[in-house]
Order: C-alpha cells, then sequence, then structure tokens
C-alpha cells in the first residue's frame, strides 16, 4: 500500500467515527484528561501541517495563524500553548472551520505525497499516521467519558458495545527461567521507546492465556475487595477512600444488579465478559486476593506469542522506564515519548478500541496508576 493510500485510508477513520456525534458533542470535556472531539480533530491536522507541511513543502501557507498556540499538545519546542484542561472552552473556532482545516491540510499532503522521496520524511508522516490512531482511540474513549457521565447515558451507535468480548481460553501457559530478547527487531515502524533490544532475566512463572471477567471481579467486590485495606497498595487505598470506589468505571447497581454503561448504551453487565476500565490500583488489589501478580512487561513480551490478546490493554507490574541504549531524537520529535517516563506504569497488548494495524507484542502503552477510561484489563501471574 502506497504512503497516499494509507494516509487517505486513516484521516477517513477519523472522520468516519466523528460522524456518528452530534454537532454538540464535539465541543464538549467532561473532565481534564479526556479532550473534546473537535480538538482531536485539529490536533491531529496540526501535526502534519507543522511538521511536515510547513518544514517540507514550497509555498505551504499556513491555514490560520492560531492554531499553532490552540492544537498543540505538549510540543515545548513547537512554542506556547493552552492547557490542556482548557480545550472545551474552545467555542470558536467552530466544528465546521475545524473540518475545513482537515480538508484544507489533506489537499496539500496529497499534493506533497505525490513526489515525495526522503526517507527522513517519509518516516515522519508515517509517525504522524501512527500519532493519528493513537488519537483514534483516544476519541472513542473521550467520547465514551462523555456519553458515560451524561444522566441520560445516550447511546453512540448500536454497534458500538466494546467490552462484550469473552476469552476463548481457559490456558496456563508454563514459560522456562532463562535469559530473552526484549525489544522491537523488526524493520517496520515502533515508537523509539521500544527500541534498544536488550537481555532480561526471569525465572519460571506461569502466565494465563486469558483475561479476568466481570463475573470474577464481581466475587472480589461481593468479598468485600473495595472494603479490606489489606489488599490494596497505600496510595490506592487513599484513592479508594478519597474517591468513594466501589466498583469499575462506568459501573451502576440498579434494581439490585449491576450495571455498566457501553457506547450502545447502559446494559447489564454480561459476567462472562471480559472485565474493563479499571486502574493499576484495582488490578494490584484483584492480584493480591487471588494470592497471585501482574506479570512485568517483560514477562508479557516472552509470553506474548503464546497468548490471546488485544482486546484489553493489560497492566502490568513494570514502571515506564527507558530500555537501556534509548536516544530521544533532537527537536520537537523528541519529546514524543521520553519525557513521559516518570509515574506512570506499562500497559501491554492492545484493546477492542485500538486502531487497525496499530498493535505489536513490542508497544509499550503508559499511563498513570489512577487511570481507568481506557480500555483496560488484566491478565495473572504466578
Amino acid at each position: 500500500m502506497s504512503l497516499l493510500h494509507k494516509y487517505q485510508l486513516i484521516r477517513q477513520k477519523t472522520i468516519e467515527f466523528c460522524s456518528l456525534l452530534e454537532i454538540e458533542d464535539y465541543a464538549v470535556q467532561v473532565v481534564d484528561f479526556a479532550s473534546p472531539a473537535k480538538w482531536h480533530l485539529a490536533h491531529t491536522t496540526w501535526f502534519f501541517e507543522t511538521f511536515i507541511l510547513k518544514n517540507h513543502a514550497k509555498n505551504y501557507h499556513e491555514f490560520d495563524k492560531n492554531f499553532n498556540y490552540l492544537f498543540n499538545s505538549y510540543y515545548n519546542t513547537v512554542g506556547e500553548r493552552i492547557l490542556q484542561n482548557n480545550r472545551g472552552n474552545m467555542s470558536r473556532p467552530s466544528t465546521s472551520k475545524i473540518l475545513d482545516y482537515r480538508k484544507y491540510v489533506d489537499a496539500k499532503m496529497q499534493e506533497y505525497l505525490k513526489d515525495i522521496s526522503d526517507k527522513k520524511v517519509t518516516d515522519l508522516i508515517t509517525l504522524g499516521l501512527n500519532h493519528e490512531q493513537q488519537h483514534q482511540e483516544l476519541l472513542i474513549t473521550d467520547v465514551k467519558y462523555m456519553l458515560g457521565h451524561n444522566p441520560i447515558f445516550p447511546s453512540l451507535d448500536a454497534a458500538y458495545n466494546l467490552v462484550k468480548d469473552s476469552n476463548t481460553d481457559s490456558k496456563c501457559i508454563k514459560i522456562k527461567a532463562g535469559v530473552y530478547d526484549i525489544g522491537y527487531q523488526g524493520t517496520d515502524f515502533c515508537y523509539d521507546n521500544e527500541l534498544g533490544v536488550h537481555k532480561v532475566y526471569v525465572d519460571d512463572f506461569e502466565i494465563n492465556n486469558y483475561f479476568i471477567t466481570n463475573g470474577e471481579y464481581i466475587e472480589f467486590m461481593n468479598a468485600g475487595g473495595y472494603s479490606d485495606f489489606n489488599l490494596w497498595l497505600d496510595e490506592g487505598w487513599s484513592w479508594v477512600n478519597n474517591e468513594q470506589i466501589n466498583s469499575p468505571l462506568y459501573w451502576h447497581k440498579m434494581n439490585n444488579k449491576w450495571h455498566y454503561y457501553t457506547l450502545a448504551g447502559m446494559q447489564k453487565v454480561d459476567e462472562n465478559a471480559i472485565l474493563c476500565h479499571i486502574n493499576y490500583y484495582e488490578a494490584s488489589a484483584f492480584a493480591e486476593w487471588k494470592g497471585m501478580r501482574l506479570p512485568t512487561e517483560f514477562e508479557w513480551e516472552i509470553a506474548s506469542n503464546n497468548l490471546d490478546w488485544g482486546k484489553r490493554w493489560e497492566w502490568t507490574n513494570s514502571a515506564y522506564l527507558a530500555y537501556p541504549r534509548f536516544e530521544k531524537e533532537n527537536g520537537a520529535v523528541g519529546e514524543y515519548n521520553g519525557k513521559f517516563m516518570s509515574n506512570k506504569m506499562v500497559l501491554r497488548g492492545a484493546s477492542v478500541a485500538t486502531s487497525k494495524n496499530h498493535s505489536r507484542n513490542t508497544y509499550r502503552n503508559f499511563f498513570h496508576t489512577s487511570d481507568r477510561w481506557q480500555f483496560t484489563g488484566l491478565r495473572l501471574v504466578k
């Protein structure tokens, strides 16, 4: 597939999801970590304008001089930007203007892509497309957070119940102690945080080839899991009490039955379906209750070729840190991953919200320990 065709497909995929929204949905920001849909539309476009067109396309004219300030996310190299929690304050520019911005940049990019040959630039465009795919997943999760906190729990689309998957296996996989290679070894695209192939030693371990289900988690809840401090990390116990948590995100007890919000509307919790929307604290407490533990990211990667994965981002017991020989690129691109290597845990795999062809067994996702608006789950190790 040509880079031009790939560009067209990925950019259109974002628009297809947004076509399910009402115009009022585009500007809503419920919390500071969940950005409005129109911001995602503009920011992913800003990436191509800023890093490709403005630097490499001849005679390119910037669409709007204010957009660099409005739609820069965290690139200090590129200039000043609005605070993340102010993204929902932008009633202007309008959604229609942002869609015009996408059309303008897409036309210029498609013209530019017809004659491109510089590998350094094509690599940067490939990064931009992977960046867009990351935001496609964020769009889904941010829209779910918005609608899941609407008092009438509206349905986005009847086909968008993304939490109905069940396990297809019930085995445990045994891995022998030894020294294993970790890190990306292919020739296709990967992020810089996957590079730096290195060896790790692991002891014998067994890893479940299945995810924890809603039914298993209800057993934990019914056993007093959210009220037993012995199960929780200290910060997790503070989080439970400060936030008055007693169930996963989007769960509500109605008529003495557990229900959860899906993008297809409010539904009864399917006990056979795979658990979703828990944070690291909850995953750790459940593992403690079961007398087991979460895998390290290295154990997960070593076992991954034998695992059924891809339905949930899986919490690991590994802090998000640099691999040996990790190197940040110069300039703004160097801000992509490296500067976030503190106070976060690694998640492995992918989720039902992850874009097609955007997953690898070396992919290192990372979130704060309290985050649970992504499609997160867990499997256990002993």
